[in-house]
């Protein structure tokens, strides 16, 4: 199948100041998008591209004196099996003396998943009895989806896992900080993914279109997708970015006082006439 995919952000700053984004397909899927995707700056403005520590593409924009809004806009279309996410039952952990050294990151605490708080022996006291690999994942994408309510009007971007957990309320980062804080709290490599999940392959939702994010474990030497939001398999999934949680992924980070002025994202099945 194919996939539209999109964005129009606008922001307002009062100040000369730098601008990151992290708004590209991500490399894994680069050869998926026909052509190529078209992102414009409104005005144009110099910007620096590279690939950060995650491999993950990023733009720094440099914005000048007197310039008051940016608006960054894209539209491209990107191929998609229309399969749901793989499902692996046999998918077993590893010890982490046996993991790759790639993956250790991965089971560290970080700025919204605090591994080394209340939420470790909790975990250990609710799944250490589950048996492991994916069977143990799932029970604790079990647990997040039913523990935490959705909630857009509460969503808040300083929340934790570990307020989360206690707060039992959230968007779809939030499901996602606490799962992957419970497993690696349970020494299952877990990293933050965000990206374009449509309403593809399910009734549409009454919420307006976002970009989501959800988490790969490392189980039976590769990594899997989980989603302890919507906890059954998608279709459409098309990753941006990866990294140990939200911070490390901003869809735009802005280095002084700024607004967001417009935020409309984009992902639909293009469907043939």
């Amino acid at each position: 199948m194919l996939i539209k995919i999109g964005f129009d952000i606008e922001l307002g700053v009062t100040a000369p100041t730098a601008l990151i984004y992290m708004l590209q397909v991500h490399p894994s899927r680069a050869a998926d998008v026909q052509g190529s995707e078209n992102i414009t700056i409104s005005p144009p403005l110099r910007t620096d591209f590279y690939r950060d520590a995650f491999d993950n593409q990023c733009a720094r924009v440099e914005v000048p004196f007197g310039v008051s809004r940016v608006r960054l806009q894209n539209h491209a279309v990107v191929f998609d099996t229309g399969w749901p996410d793989p499902v692996s039952y046999g998918a077993y952990e590893h010890a982490p003396a046996d993991l790759p050294v790639a993956a250790l990151q991965f089971l560290l605490p970080s700025r919204y998943c605090e591994v080394d708080s209340e939420l470790l022996q909790f975990a250990w006291g609710q799944f250490g009895g589950v048996p492991q690999g994916w069977q143990r994942v799932q029970a604790i994408c079990d647990f997040v989806h039913n523990h935490l309510r959705f909630d857009y009007q509460r969503a808040r971007a300083t929340r934790t896992a570990l307020e989360g957990f206690r707060e039992r309320v959230g968007v779809c980062r939030d499901f996602t900080h606490l799962a992957i804080t419970l497993c690696r709290c349970m020494n299952i490599p877990a990293r933050y993914v965000t990206g374009y999940l449509g309403d593809i392959g399910i009734p549409p939702v009454p919420y307006p279109m976002d970009f989501s994010a959800w988490f790969e474990v490392y189980l039976g030497d590769r990594w899997h997708t989980f989603d302890a939001r919507h906890n059954t398999p998608r279709i459409g999934r098309i990753v941006i970015a990866r990294g140990r949680d939200a911070a490390d992924v901003p869809i735009t980070m802005v280095f002084g006082a700024n607004t967001l002025e417009r935020f409309d994202v984009t992902t639909d099945e293009v469907f043939s006439t």
